[in-house]
């Protein structure tokens, strides 16, 4: 069974040790650099939310939203203004191929559902072009592209709507 973890002082270490396969670390920053940019923005005054993601107990990945715009970034897309971001999403590498990311990113979208920091319309991701892989996870779950970029990286969104009526939610 999968569940998501808030990150606290007792787990944070191994999640800083799970990692992608050499060929995806151009695709997802660190567990660390994420961990560092969740506390870079809680202390601007925005919205980061980082999670382990434990299956029957296990650390296995790692995910972190967001809501509304990071503060300082210039680079969000408009569809970040009010609404709720998939910031990172990473399976360790030696716990692939076993429908953890499915599970974790059904995960996920219910409790991004049920709307934990306020209203918003959308969820929305960004991936590289290249990362065919994560493109058709995303699309399987509904996501459309929206035209939108985030840096250089292609956006998606999801309607929280849809996510209710399909993954319904989940408290955390």
């Amino acid at each position: 069974m999968i569940s998501l973890n808030k990150v606290n002082a007792s787990n944070v270490w191994e999640l800083l040790e799970l990692q992608v396969l050499p060929e995806q670390e151009d695709f997802v920053a660190t567990n660390t650099e994420s961990i560092v940019e969740a506390y870079t923005t809680l202390v601007a005054g925005g919205t980061a939310l980082p999670f382990g993601v434990y299956a029957d107990g296990q650390p296995v990945g790692f995910v972190m939203f967001g809501y509304g715009p990071i503060p300082g970034d210039e680079d969000e897309p408009p569809v970040a203004a009010g609404n709720y971001c998939l910031w990172r999403f990473m399976i360790d590498r030696n716990f692939q191929g076993r429908g953890y990311g499915k599970a974790a990113l059904e995960a996920a979208l219910r409790y991004l559902a049920g709307l934990p920091c306020g209203p918003a319309e959308y969820i929305w991701l960004s991936y590289e072009p290249e990362n065919q892989r994560a493109r058709a996870m995303y699309r399987s779950m509904g996501f459309v592209e929206n035209g939108q970029k985030c840096d250089d990286e292609i956006v998606a969104i999801l309607p929280v709507k849809e996510a209710q009526s399909h993954f319904g939610t989940l408290k955390v």
